[in-house]
């Protein structure tokens, strides 16, 4: 896990490093590496970009298992990876960015493990935060924080507590989560509302679900990025999610570039988003539809 973001100022894109074909359009707040990046900064819309991304931080076991490593070296790997995607969305303006780091069933695996990514938990707070903090980025913890190890506990209030003015990007880090577990936590918070002010007539309804959830306050995703190629939700954010946009990529996370988040930007931006509605393009298909199939009925009969 890790962590980055914005800078004072824009960088300027410098344009003198690629072909006149390879030029972006407009200046941006990121400087690309390369080609790649400079295609498909070109083809990214920035006044389009998800107000809330959501990305599940998956393949550091295996990544290091194809190359012969300990397990350990795929997470090592995955905090440079973090902290570039981090960086990245902050520079681009994103509202909102929200990483699944440690759930609730991780405590399931062999304890040197555990223990392992608790202690990368711990270093990389102290090494980012600061950073972070400079940047003007709020950094949070969502899930049952109360129950993660005194030592983390206190080094996430501490990292909390510096950056709660801060006015950029929301960075959510998911710690001992579980999206099952959230629910059961925001109705017995309800309960005990109802119970501590004896609100006899009161009624549940969405606004009052989501007021009582980890994320209160914040908007939900509208992308929902995955990487490693597994065609699943692992019990994350599941009340928030439910017209979030899915991008599932096969690329392991560590090897999960500024590129690759590029990619699904403009594979977002190509979507037509309906929340169960028909949508801009599809009202006027449907539209024509229904004018050509009123043609056709009358001459049917006539």
């Amino acid at each position: 896990m890790n962590a980055v973001a914005p800078r004072a100022c824009a960088m300027l894109l410098c344009l003198t490093d690629f072909p006149e074909r390879f030029r972006v359009k407009a200046i941006h707040p990121l400087k690309p590496a390369n080609r790649e990046e400079a295609e498909l900064l070109e083809k990214l819309d920035l006044n389009r970009l998800p107000n809330h991304i959501a990305i599940i931080m998956d393949g550091n076991g295996r990544w290091a298992e194809r190359r012969h490593l300990p397990r350990l070296a795929g997470h090592r790997a995955g905090v440079d990876a973090t902290r570039e995607i981090i960086d990245t969305c902050s520079h681009l303006g994103v509202r909102c960015l929200t990483i699944y780091a440690f759930s609730l069933e991780n405590w399931r695996r062999p304890q040197a493990e555990t223990t392992f990514l608790m202690q990368l938990l711990r270093k990389y707070l102290k090494r980012e935060i600061p950073t972070i903090h400079k940047n003007n980025i709020r950094f949070f913890v969502i899930g049952r924080a109360a129950e993660l190890p005194k030592g983390v506990r206190k080094d996430v209030d501490d990292a909390m507590r510096l950056t709660a003015r801060n006015t950029g990007m929301k960075l959510a880090v998911a710690l001992n989560y579980g999206g099952r577990a959230e629910l059961v936590d925001a109705f017995n918070s309800i309960l005990e509302n109802i119970r501590a002010n004896g609100l006899s007539a009161f009624r549940a309804d969405e606004q009052a679900i989501s007021n009582h959830l980890y994320t209160a306050g914040l908007p939900d995703p509208d992308l929902l990025i995955r990487t490693s190629g597994e065609m699943r939700v692992s019990n994350f954010l599941l009340w928030q999610i439910a017209y979030a946009e899915i991008y599932v990529t096969e690329t392991l996370w560590p090897d999960f570039t500024r590129a690759q988040l590029f990619r699904a930007l403009v594979d977002f931006q190509k979507r037509e988003r309906r929340y169960g509605g028909l949508g801009v393009r599809s009202e006027q298909t449907a539209s024509a539809d229904a004018v050509g199939g009123n043609h056709v009925g009358r001459t049917g009969r006539g």
